[in-house]
């Protein structure tokens, strides 16, 4: 009798340690989908890089499919080992996409060469290469998560005009080269934007509203205006607000259709780039940037840290925003009887982010509105929005006086914002 009692408690001491190691990896399950910073992380990837290169601008993209840390380091240029300045980007617990592994060069403009390495089994390396660089800014975006860099420098061929060319007296300044406008229409290809009672698509009135602008600008102000999109396809926020500043835009401006559950609100409202506690204007930079009220909240702490709604840079986007916002309401007061002013606002919208020319964005009526939905199918009051968008472009850049040495500017006078 004892010697069974001891062979079975053999038996189950030989049991239980068995057991242990099964038991345990349970618990950690368990304690895993309790705490998910318990679980062990795998490191992210990064999966692309994106550019855009001017003469005194560029902007760079790092794609990655989870969220990292990340720190910075410029290198001044060095005159002895006659190496140009460099940017380079440490991200943390990230491995580097094989097709990533060969230097991508840069045909022209301020950006050179980017170049990514694992430089530690634990960090991936960013490096550009840099013509030169006179500041620079590094905010990261979610939904995927992607870090962006943006660089301000000044070209080779800029430097040497200004040692080279003295200045000549005033009598002898040549107009400056062709203003340019860049028209943003918001969403497209698979964004849709807000989507009316009846099914008109945001993504397809703006198209609309925005190319009718850019053949009124061209035919009536004279001005070279470039487009984000003049087709239905998908373009990300960051590539737009790049876009422009690479083309050298003189003036940035998004056209959308605003929305909201309560389809009795209605009117118009402008927007530039700022923080803000309205309700109403964080609610719809959710929407417009495709993201969380939460995201918004973090997006207005980045601006404040960035800076980027210093007053100096905001409040000549503020006065080409008051003027559109002027016109689009007396015309279509005037055309249409009761339309609403809901003034000029600041929100954190992505599209704005980088523009250090005048920009907006112009919500033109809600889509989501039954009446004004039957307006926006209507192409005489699109027509009406174009003439409104021009009219407001026209009375900003005359205000403005932005080609010294004349008083005003007429609608063919060709303008510089330098």
């Amino acid at each position: 009798m004892k010697k069974s009692l001891v062979i079975a408690g053999i038996f189950f001491l030989l049991y239980i340690i068995a057991s242990t190691p099964f038991l345990d990896s349970i618990n950690q399950a368990r304690a895993g989908q309790k705490n998910p910073h318990l679980r062990t992380r795998t490191h992210a990837e990064v999966k692309e890089i994106r550019y855009w290169s001017g003469t005194t601008y560029t902007r760079i993209v790092i794609d990655l499919d989870q969220e990292v840390a990340y720190k910075d380091q410029l290198l001044k240029r060095d005159i002895a080992l006659d190496k140009t300045p460099r940017l380079y980007i440490d991200l943390s617990m990230a491995k580097l996409s094989p097709h990533l592994k060969e230097p991508i060069p840069i045909e022209a403009g301020l950006l050179k060469q980017v170049r990514a390495g694992q430089y530690t089994p634990e960090i991936v390396r960013v490096v550009l290469d840099l013509e030169s660089i006179a500041d620079y800014t590094i905010f990261p975006l979610r939904d995927p998560f992607r870090v962006v860099i943006d660089v301000l420098g000044t070209s080779q061929e800029s430097q040497k005009e200004e040692t080279s060319e003295p200045t000549p007296p005033p009598s002898q300044v040549q107009q400056p080269q062709s203003f340019k406008l860049v028209l943003d229409p918001g969403h497209g290809g698979e964004d849709p934007g807000a989507i009316g009672p009846t099914g008109l698509m945001e993504k397809d009135v703006v198209l609309r509203i925005s190319t009718k602008v850019r053949d009124k600008v061209r035919k009536e102000l004279g001005w070279d205006v470039v487009m984000t999109r003049e087709d239905d396809r998908f373009i990300r926020l960051e590539d737009r607000t790049a876009i422009a500043a690479t083309k050298e835009g003189n003036l940035f401006v998004s056209i959308h259709a605003n929305a909201c559950k309560d389809r009795n609100i209605r009117g118009i409202e402008s927007f530039v780039i700022g923080t803000t506690t309205n309700r109403d204007a964080l609610r719809l930079a959710a929407k417009e940037n495709n993201i969380s009220p939460q995201q918004v909240s973090d997006l207005q702490i980045i601006l404040t840290d960035l800076k980027l709604n210093d007053p100096t840079k905001v409040i000549p986007s503020r006065q080409l925003a008051e003027c559109v916002q002027l016109a689009l309401v007396s015309t279509l007061q005037k055309r249409y009887g009761q339309t609403k002013d809901l003034g000029v606002k600041q929100a954190p919208f992505i599209v704005l982010w980088g523009a250090e020319m005048p920009s907006l964005l112009v919500e033109v009526s809600f889509i989501s509105n039954p009446a004004e939905e039957r307006l926006l199918r209507n192409q005489h009051y699109l027509d009406a929005i174009a003439d409104a968008i021009v009219d407001g472009l026209k009375k900003y850049a005359q205000a403005a006086k932005m080609v010294k040495g004349q008083p005003s500017l007429s609608a063919s006078t060709s303008l510089s914002s330098n």
